[in-house]
């Protein structure tokens, strides 16, 4: 004899998407796997029965949605929110529960984490939006670049001709090193532009971090500044392009310099977590794990209201700033199927937070778990 309701009860909690079912009176009946997986909410046989406003929280976005459920006539179907809790996209549909003679008895919320998908249509824009900057960035280079050398060029020849005359020495200086400026730009917008090639290798990320440290340390804008350096010596190799990640430490290194240039301190700390092993049911994550890389300065700080744009294109809190030099990090971290994040430091100052990934090929013995961690700190 087929047991129908364990059936029913084992077809609800083997959905992938999130289930969360309401009686009439607002108490929880079913909640299942996938909705306690989406919400970050420890799984409990005592929700059922209890107020759902109880178990998620007042606050709580769904929370909203739920109390929708019989007051509104028109329920959302299809609709998006983002999880203020966790910042993840989900998309929902609502739905009253009804008696075979029409009664409704309950409702039933019905939501998908649409996180993963949100990232890769905002790389698809991006993609959109480099390849028309490119074609337009190819068809000016050429122009711009001849005129800017040839500018150079005539004010080295004045200033050979005319050697008794200092402020025009001055004014001949400020028109080179001005002119230089514009073509170090479109030398940075070309790079922003061109497609990205990866030579892909076994990369250790503090040595990557090392170099990128020595380049930075040369500066004179660094000479006031102290970074201290905490790392652990058991992080798993990447599969990366160890030229474009230093560049990618050496712009963050850069920026934070910048942003701290009457002196202060910037820290650099790394760290390996295991990837997320519930993400679907049945289905193995993208990556073995993630190895985390922190920034952060005591600086001044990012305004929030610029937060969103700091990584877009030509965009700078900079005097003479290009506006690119985060807009290629991100392009970096992208191109490496990474994240890249900034917040504030508790304290004050600035964090950013790059996650590159660690491919399931790295043997486990990169990173054993019974080998002792070490880390060291140095300060230059």
């Amino acid at each position: 004899m087929v047991d129908r309701e364990a059936f029913y009860r084992n077809v609800v909690h083997s959905l992938r998407n999130g289930v969360i079912a309401i009686w009439r009176d607002g108490s929880i009946a079913v909640v299942n796997d996938a909705a306690y997986r989406i919400l970050g909410v420890a799984a409990s046989a005592s929700h059922l029965g209890r107020p759902f406003h109880e178990v998620l929280g007042r606050d709580h976005d769904l929370t909203d949605v739920l109390s929708l459920a019989f007051t509104d006539t028109a329920l959302p179907n299809r609709a998006e929110l983002r999880l203020r809790s966790s910042g993840k996209a989900v998309g929902y549909t609502l739905c009253r529960i009804a008696d075979r003679d029409g009664t409704v008895s309950g409702a039933a919320l019905l939501f998908k984490d649409l996180t993963r998908v949100e990232q890769l249509e905002e790389r698809e824009r991006l993609r959109d939006r480099l390849a028309a900057l490119g074609e337009m960035a190819a068809a000016i280079a050429h122009e711009v670049k001849n005129p800017l050398a040839g500018i150079q060029v005539m004010a080295g020849v004045l200033k050979r001709q005319l050697p008794e005359s200092p402020d025009t020495h001055d004014l001949l200086t400020d028109i080179i090193n001005e002119a230089k400026t514009a073509n170090q730009i479109v030398v940075h917008v070309l790079e922003f532009v061109r497609p990205m090639s990866l030579q892909v290798e076994a990369v250790s990320i503090a040595t990557v971090i090392d170099t990128a440290m020595a380049t930075v340390r040369s500066l004179p804008s660094a000479r006031r500044t102290t970074i201290a350096v905490d790392r652990d010596a058991s992080l798993p190799r990447l599969e990366a392009d160890p030229l474009q990640l230093r560049q990618l430490f050496t712009n963050l290194l850069t920026n934070a310099v910048e942003a701290i240039s009457d002196g202060g301190h910037i820290w650099v700390t790394s760290g390996y977590a295991a990837a997320d092993e519930s993400t679907e049911p049945g289905e193995q994550p993208d990556y073995a794990g993630y190895v985390t890389v922190e920034v952060t300065d005591d600086g001044p700080g990012i305004p929030a209201e610029v937060t969103e744009q700091i990584f877009s294109p030509f965009f700078t809190t900079k005097p003479r700033g290009s506006g690119l030099g985060l807009a290629i990090v991100r392009k970096i971290v992208n191109a490496h199927d990474g994240r890249i994040d900034v917040g504030p430091r508790t304290g004050g100052g600035t964090r950013f937070r790059v996650r590159l990934p660690v491919p399931h090929s790295t043997n486990a013995s990169g990173r054993s778990p019974t080998a002792p961690r070490t880390a060291g700190r140095t300060h230059v």
